[in-house]
């Protein structure tokens, strides 16, 4: 599949629009690329799905802000299982379907309908509506390992299924149907609507049925003609390297089923990072505290400090000074859109006892007044620099 094209640069805003420009933005692609201007043209089609799926993540301020920091990685296409991530339909374009896209944004054209396609328009817009279940959102707390290297969780979740009676229909058995009274057994009803193309006459889904052209006289006595029953099931999801705390997958599906047989809503994964005793993260980079004693800051020493996976030996060089920062290339995150792995820093504290002995108070008064011991510019090994200034440096570099 080909790299998605950015939201922003799809309806030609800038990353600061706001909220009414995104939509102005919206209604202008779709009027120009919408199926009924571009009758067969594929191209057209496509181009506005994608504005729809545009449309959907700048729109709502929660997916917003996940594509403002993760790009299209933090909508969920990562986590697997199909995830869309834009209402679990999948495909290039977030596999919006034509019905999809008039449910969701016919408001912006002053009318549900969206414009009012007929029954043999692209994507079949005027067959039976699909009802869809609701999300869910789960927490999934992750170590630090997990983290770099990613990972499968396999969990438990207690949700809306099809029920087994009835195979999710609703219905008491396959002679529990009747006509629709309101369609006429057809799925549809015609009626006249006002688009920005002008007056339609348009055939729309009959609203009793939902297009399927019968209703259900005797319910499932277990479902009680609903379809669905509380349940559990096994899912597992897989979790990506370089997730961060508050991303948002979502699989695609693993929601709770839908009323009388229709599309399953989509299992939302929200990431928590625990803790680690050691290491902090920042961005893609892990941040250790190393602790170094006198002897060693003055004389040079081969320490170890603690990476994700163990431990790794590093060489203090003499003269090294409290601030400053020792960097272990690649052993940080990996970059969640696959451009390299952060780094470990190692930032220098010198240890200062509390307490010292009889003898070692002796041999530091004896060192206090040694001049290579005296503070100053040349003895210092940072330059004259402070270490508000070496750390600046160095995050700047």
């Amino acid at each position: 599949m080909a790299d998605k094209r950015d939201y922003y640069e799809v309806l030609g805003v800038s990353r600061d629009a706001s909220a009414e420009e995104i939509k102005k933005a919206y209604r202008k692609a779709a009027i120009q690329f919408h199926p009924d201007k571009n009758p067969g043209d594929k191209n057209a089609e496509e181009k506005f799905k994608e504005a729809a799926e545009a449309y959907d993540v700048l729109s709502n301020p929660d997916k917003k802000a996940r594509y403002d920091q993760f790009g299209h990685a933090g909508m969920g296409g990562a986590a697997g299982g199909g995830a869309g991530g834009f209402g679990g339909f999948g495909g290039e374009y977030g596999g919006f379907t034509m019905e999809d896209i008039f449910s969701r944004f016919g408001d912006i054209f002053g009318g549900g309908r969206f414009g009012g396609f007929s029954s043999g328009a692209a994507g079949g817009y005027g067959g039976a509506r699909v009802n869809r279940g609701s999300d869910l959102r789960i927490k999934v707390k992750l170590t630090l390992a997990e983290i770099v290297k990613g990972t499968t969780k396999k969990l438990k979740i207690k949700k809306n299924i099809a029920c087994d009676q009835c195979g999710g229909t609703g219905a008491k058995d396959s002679n529990s149907y009747a006509t629709c009274a309101t369609c006429g057994g057809s799925g549809h009803v015609t009626q006249v609507v006002n688009t920005f193309f002008g007056q339609t006459q348009t055939t729309a889904t009959c609203p009793t049925c939902d297009g399927t052209g019968k209703t259900i006289t005797a319910p499932c006595p277990k479902c009680h003609g609903t379809g669905t029953v509380k349940g559990e099931e096994i899912v597992e999801i897989n979790i990506p390297a370089g997730v961060g705390e508050g991303m948002q997958l979502s699989v695609s599906g693993k929601g709770n089923a839908a009323r009388n047989g229709g599309i399953n809503g989509d299992l939302l994964v929200v990431i928590e990072e625990e803790p680690h005793p050691e290491l902090k993260r920042e961005g893609n980079d892990l941040i250790y505290n190393l602790q170094l004693n006198v002897a060693d800051a003055v004389l040079g020493a081969s320490v170890e400090v603690p990476t994700v996976d163990g431990k790794a030996r590093i060489k203090i060089e003499p003269g090294t000074v409290a601030g400053r920062v020792l960097r272990l290339r690649g052993k940080g995150i990996p970059d969640i859109n696959g451009r390299g792995t952060g780094d470990l820093l190692a930032v220098v504290d010198i240890h200062i006892p509390a307490h010292v002995s009889p003898a070692e108070k002796e041999a530091l008064e004896k060192l206090r007044t040694s001049e290579n011991f005296k503070p100053n510019a040349v003895n210092s090994g940072a330059k004259g620099r402070n270490i508000f200034d070496r750390m600046r440096n160095y995050f700047l570099s």
